[in-house]
């Protein structure tokens, strides 16, 4: 099977994020819970990362030629794998498996498991290191590959954040594109109450980071912001800062106060599909 190359967004890239909510919400169904909101909200910008910005083959997720996708939210697994099976990375039979005994989808995401998932998640705030560490190692191959790592806005209150942002503006790593989901929701309340982390552009500035902010949940500002970040000129990484909406596209789950973690009745799992069904694109 030849590469996906950037931009073969065939059907459109509204219709994939559609699909990769209705994936996430199958999957939560078969728990009953879990980090379903952030799934939702995060659609947009992993609609756009896998249907227009990166480079990969479907039925050989190692392949030496890809984009690397690090997830460095573990619990935002459910998210990453609505968008694997979408791209055909994961088979579709393996979404009722979700968070069972012996299957490859745990609850929080394992490189170890999964076909796609390039690093274990579970310590929050690791992941833009190992992002540093991966664009390094590419960068000595010759490899003109790109690193995507998403990385949420509770995170940027660990030190390790910081010192991976620093270490890649001193290597100048033209080939990392980092995305921070800011949705200011965290187990222990919002998250700009917990960890100011605000003004986060400016920060990455100062930091030598090429910075864009943008909603992420608005897919043509999202392709923009993307396209920029891949074309930019200048040798320093590149962060796309996405505000995004939790549970976005379903009402009822948008309004709870509370919804880091959602547990969902039977009968509104069938709500939420109907919901989003009835806001397919057309």
């Amino acid at each position: 099977m030849p590469p996906m190359e950037p931009g073969q967004n065939s059907p459109s890239l509204a219709e994939r994020a559609y699909r990769i909510r209705r994936n996430a919400l199958l999957m939560g169904e078969v728990q009953g819970q879990g980090y379903i909101a952030q799934a939702l909200g995060i659609a947009d910008v992993l609609a756009v990362s896998y249907f227009h910005a990166m480079r990969y083959r479907p039925d050989d997720p190692e392949w030496e030629g890809r984009d690397r996708f690090l997830l460095s939210i573990g619990h935002y697994a459910i998210a990453l794998y609505a968008a694997l099976l979408e791209a055909g990375i994961l088979p579709e039979d393996e979404l009722t498996s979700y968070g069972a005994d012996d299957s490859r989808l745990p609850m929080s995401g394992m490189a170890a498991y999964t076909p796609g998932m390039e690093i274990t998640g579970g310590s929050l705030g690791q992941g833009l290191a190992l992002a540093v560490g991966f664009c390094l190692g590419l960068k000595r191959k010759k490899s003109d590959s790109f690193v995507y790592c998403l990385i949420s806005d509770g995170e940027l209150g660990e030190g390790s954040i910081w010192e991976g942002a620093w270490s890649a503006s001193h290597w100048q790593l033209d080939n990392l594109i980092a995305i921070v989901d800011v949705n200011n929701q965290q187990a222990d309340g919002p998250a700009s109450q917990v960890t100011g982390f605000e003004p986060a552009a400016s920060r990455f500035e100062a930091f030598g980071w090429h910075v864009q902010r943008v909603d992420g949940n608005d897919i043509d500002a999202l392709v923009q912001a993307f396209d920029a970040a891949k074309a930019c000129s200048e040798q320093k990484p590149r962060i796309i800062i996405c505000d995004t909406k939790m549970a976005k596209g379903i009402p009822f789950l948008e309004a709870r106060e509370r919804n880091h973690f959602l547990r969902v009745e039977p009968q509104e799992w069938q709500d939420a599909l109907k919901i989003l069904d009835a806001g397919r694109p057309a």
